[in-house]
């Protein structure tokens, strides 16, 4: 076990962690050279490739000297918190990535946390300081005090640091000497980082932080060996979360050798390995000898923040584009993803066609959403809701965010202004080179839609990042969307005639051609009333020549919403409509006259 070490890498996003373990890879003799390799290996899930970010914990193993390390990259977004959170029972200690000109952000406070409180060894490691106006020493004192503020132990703050750039793949503990490669960081982890703990000789206890799913062995536990050793066909106890206790048998085990799982006949305390055979096992059980079942405490993760209806397709152009589009279905999925997804949660409804999805964030459900549509499945979702919580005394609380924004000098005023409309309160504002900081405690619900917000006010120049931070006595009512909606008359296809005549009243979502139908939302209105258009309209032929037929028809560029962009946009009176080909939004009530009534009953209904 000497020979062993077992690390979390964790960090905010976009710090350059994924990078960093890239380049361990490479210079640890991983991959043969002329192997074709990309950037961002471990980012296998298209998703991410595409998004750039992490969202899947993934663990590696490399070789140096006599040494073996375990590696287990870590999403950086909050709202996968709980990827981190699970990873922490794996590890004895951590690399905490920050990036050189940013400093410490909102998610390196979190994850710094979570690595605290299971007190882990942690070692800074300070990256991009190859980037322009990078400040490698004021981000170390930074981070000292975001370790003091956490309440660290002396051996915790006395934590060894790192100055490095993943994407030169070089690392040095002296700033003033030219940094050649990883060395100095290899030499670190292995001084630093403590061998696991564990003895071999009792009996075992495994538990499975990471879930994964071969379509031949079913589904697969990853995660460490506490105690004791676990063969290939041993019989073992699996203690479930209700207190029952199943009987299984080991059929296969993984190690793993760069990014490859090899097998193993056994594994010993401190490993971290792969282990299939164990049935419908799921995150935090405990698997342990049979003659000794003792479970290990279960894996504590913070409940979701936020949530949404799932429902079934119903609207006029359902079953046209996805191959799967029945509520047994879309069931089916959504309590599948729960055995993979620990930060979620599926509950059914009155309905047999809506379910109740909660998360830990807009872009947690939005990714949720993202994989449903691409294996082909149709739904539609209501409006992001925040989930109230009640005290000991019956006081009504709800989740406050801690949000820090990055924008130029000229536009603080204007930021401020938009975040005390809904509720927020500065908290601390850092002057800088390139602009000025600004942090803030706001209502989870205050920034459900605010990043567009943002970025319209600022010209595109602000960037926002957000974390949970606690929850607080309910702050009051917040103004909902300000503007009203167009709305489709009836069912065709759009035209750029029509559209053209259109345009004065309000920012168009379609292009000319797209297909839309009655009660669909096709604009944003100009004023804070919605209004039916018709954009199917045709130019209608005459035997009269027009003086203006010639003219080409010049149409604005339309607003095209992407799937986070289009739920932040919804109202509680409409839907978003999710196909394989598709988004749209479109109104609860398709028919006017039939939403008109059901406003007027509302008004009558509410007390005077």
């Amino acid at each position: 076990m000497n020979h062993l070490r077992n690390i979390g890498i964790i960090a905010h996003v976009d710090h350059g962690k994924t990078t960093l373990v890239d380049q361990m890879l490479r210079q640890s003799g991983v991959f043969r050279s002329n192997e074709t390799v990309h950037d961002r290996v471990l980012d296998s899930n298209d998703l991410e490739r595409e998004r750039g970010i992490t969202i899947l914990a993934k663990n590696t193993a490399i070789a140096y000297q006599d040494y073996v390390i375990n590696i287990v990259d870590t999403p950086g977004h909050a709202d996968f918190g709980g990827e981190v959170e699970r990873i922490m029972q794996m590890v004895d200690g951590v690399l905490l990535v920050v990036d050189a000109f940013e400093g410490c952000m909102p998610q390196t406070r979190f994850v710094l946390r979570k690595a605290l409180e299971k007190d882990l060894v942690p070692i800074v490691v300070v990256n991009k300081i190859d980037r322009p106006l990078s400040r490698p020493l004021e981000v170390v004192d930074e981070v000292l005090e975001l370790f003091m503020d956490l309440g660290a132990s002396d051996e915790q703050i006395n934590f060894p640091v790192v100055f490095a750039s993943a994407m030169q793949g070089t690392a040095t503990t002296d700033l003033n000497q030219s940094p050649q490669d990883l060395q100095p960081l290899f030499d670190a982890i292995v001084k630093t980082i403590p061998a696991p703990d564990g003895d071999p000789s009792e009996p075992l206890q495994w538990q499975p932080s990471i879930l994964d799913y071969s379509e031949f062995l079913g589904r697969i536990g990853i995660g460490r060996v506490a105690r004791g050793k676990i063969r290939v066909g041993q019989q073992v106890s699996v203690l479930k979360a209700d207190g029952s206790v199943a009987s299984q048998r080991v059929s296969k085990l993984y190690g793993f050798q760069g990014l490859r799982r090899v097998e193993r006949e056994e594994a010993s305390a401190g490993d971290i390995v792969a282990v299939a055979g164990l049935g419908d096992l799921t995150v935090g059980e405990t698997v342990a000898d049979v003659n000794r079942p003792e479970a290990l405490p279960s894996i504590a993760i913070e409940e979701p923040s936020l949530q949404m209806t799932f429902l079934v397709n119903d609207g006029p152009f359902a079953g046209r584009e996805g191959a799967h589009v029945t509520s047994r279905k879309l069931r089916s999925l959504l309590y599948a993803e729960l055995e993979k997804d620990v930060s979620l949660r599926v509950e059914d409804t009155d309905s047999p066609d809506a379910f109740l999805v909660s998360g830990r964030g807009e872009l947690h459900l939005s990714i949720l959403i993202e994989t449903i549509r691409r294996e082909g499945y149709e739904l539609q979702v209501s409006k992001p809701r925040v989930i109230y919580r009640r005290d000991e005394f019956g006081e009504l609380l709800e989740p406050i965010e801690h949000l820090v924004i990055d924008v130029p000098e000229e536009y603080v005023g204007t930021v401020m202004e938009r975040i005390g409309m809904r509720r927020g309160d500065l908290s601390q504002m850092v002057p800088g080179t390139s602009g000025t900081r600004l942090e803030f405690l706001v209502p989870a619900r205050g920034l459900i839609g605010f990043r567009s917000e943002l970025l319209t006010a600022t010209r595109g120049y602000g960037t926002m990042h957000h974390t949970y931070h606690s929850h607080q006595p309910h702050k009051g009512d917040i103004e909902d969307r300000q503007s009203g909606v167009l709305i489709a008359s009836e069912t065709g296809v759009a035209t750029a005639y029509a559209i053209q005549s259109v345009e004065e009243r309000g920012v168009l979502f379609i292009l000319p051609g797209t297909e839309v139908y009655e009660g669909m939302v096709v604009g944003e209105h100009a004023r804070d009333n919605d209004l039916v258009v018709n954009v199917c309209r045709e130019k209608h032929m005459s035997n009269v020549r027009s003086a203006t037929k010639e003219d080409t028809t010049r149409l604005k560029t339309p607003r095209l919403l992407s799937l986070e962009e289009a739920l932040e946009y919804l109202a509680d009176d409409e839907y978003c409509e999710i196909t394989p080909k598709s988004i749209r939004l479109r109104k609860k009530v398709l028919r006017k006259g039939e939403r008109e009534r059901a406003q007027k009953v509302a008004a009558t209904s509410v007390p005077r």
